[in-house]
């Protein structure tokens, strides 16, 4: 036992460590751990704000990235988050059909609805509840990374988990053309 904090050796050393991750970040970690999701966080040495960055950081295929694009839905100003496989490009007119006319989201829009930094949007954890669209494609895989609330963090999870974690819909939303390299 660690003496001083009176906890099993190391444990002290995760606490303190998570402490000093940022907001968005312990706040994924949080919500992962409150819904029993068996991969904590991981904070990565370097950044992950794009597909291709996290794909070789973690040593996987780019379309195992579940990358968060956010839009804005015009009706009520509601983010509409689209979780989608990083070697597909995400087909508005798809999304539209789905939730109602969108637009895209700036950086702003992005901050004050999800509570996270464009790069780091975690597909749980938002500060304001978004509309939440899975892209199918991501069953392609059993095993999928998605961002952790900061470009540095991701968790491991399967697409299974992904609808468990959000409740949201599997839905095609996805264009026929790849993503951009």
């Amino acid at each position: 036992m660690d003496e001083v904090n009176d906890r099993p050796e190391g444990l002290g050393r995760v606490a303190d460590e998570l402490a000093l991750r940022p907001d968005g970040f312990r706040r994924v970690t949080q919500v992962l751990a409150e819904r029993g999701h068996a991969h904590a966080p991981l904070w990565l040495e370097v950044s992950a704000r794009t597909c291709a960055e996290a794909a070789e950081a973690l040593s996987v295929q780019v379309g195992q990235i579940a990358k968060s694009v956010i839009f804005r839905r015009r009706a009520d100003e509601v983010a509409v988050l689209v979780v989608a496989s990083g070697d597909r490009r995400v087909d508005e007119k798809k999304v539209a059909a789905q939730v109602g006319p969108i637009g895209r989201a700036d950086a702003e829009f992005v901050k004050s609805r999800t509570g996270f930094s464009i790069g780091g949007v975690a597909p749980v954890g938002h500060v304001s509840p978004p509309v939440v669209l899975i892209d199918r494609e991501l069953f392609r895989f059993g095993e999928v990374w998605a961002a952790a609330g900061h470009p540095n963090g991701v968790f491991r999870l399967a697409p299974d988990d992904l609808v468990a974690l959000t409740g949201a819909p599997v839905a095609d939303v996805v264009s026929s053309e790849p993503a951009a390299p």
